[in-house]
């Protein structure tokens, strides 16, 4: 019920912030410039597969959204994979295996429905801010209303968050690979390589 509370003060705060307006570009070149957020060194425009070949602005912007969101997503459960691996169980008394997998398996059936409806509370929370006029891809909390690409400080910070997203997809994806592949998951989860 709170949390029911605090999404619709927020979705309701929402529409008291001031809009703007974007010009429309169709061309991918817009994408390649280094000044674009994302575009970082030392890769630049990172696209091996060429899934940005002739695709359009719209397309574009939800390739970012995803990445954004993928990113964020990674973030969080590296923190929560080592909050675990350490012994901090936040429920169920603390009953739950440390080993973040097994943990998954563990999780009585009441804990996977919390989690889902959580998930899908904040996705139809976020489909809501989206249609705002002027939105930005994965600008959930409306800072682009206030601050644009054009402030330094603005497009350093968008860059590192991108950056530590890109990095803690790989991380997570390495972490699930160790613990399944070597059974590690902890701190000492790499002790294999240093023998």
């Amino acid at each position: 019920m709170k949390s029911a509370i605090v999404a619709s003060l927020v979705a309701s705060a929402a529409a008291f912030a001031p809009t703007k307006t974007v010009p429309a570009s169709t061309q991918l070149s817009a994408w390649i410039e280094d000044t674009v957020v994302g575009v970082t060194p030392p890769a630049g425009f990172f696209d091996p597969l060429g899934l940005s070949k002739g695709k359009d602005d719209v397309t574009m912007k939800y390739y970012r959204e995803a990445e954004l969101k993928h990113g964020r997503v990674a973030m969080a459960a590296c923190l929560g994979w080592y909050l675990n691996a350490g012994g901090v169980h936040p429920a169920f008394n603390s009953a739950l295996s440390n080993d973040p997998l097994k943990a998954m398996v563990e999780l009585p059936a009441v804990g996977w429905v919390q989690f889902v409806l959580g998930c899908g509370a904040i996705e139809w929370l976020g489909q809501q801010i989206k249609e705002r006029p002027g939105y930005e891809p994965g600008d959930l909390l409306g800072a682009a209303y206030w601050v644009d690409n054009s402030d330094e400080g603005w497009v350093s910070y968008q860059n590192k968050e991108m950056n530590n997203g890109r990095l803690a997809m790989l991380a997570i994806t390495g972490m699930i690979y160790q613990d399944v592949f070597t059974g590690e998951y902890g701190d000492m989860m790499y002790r294999q390589l240093v023998r």
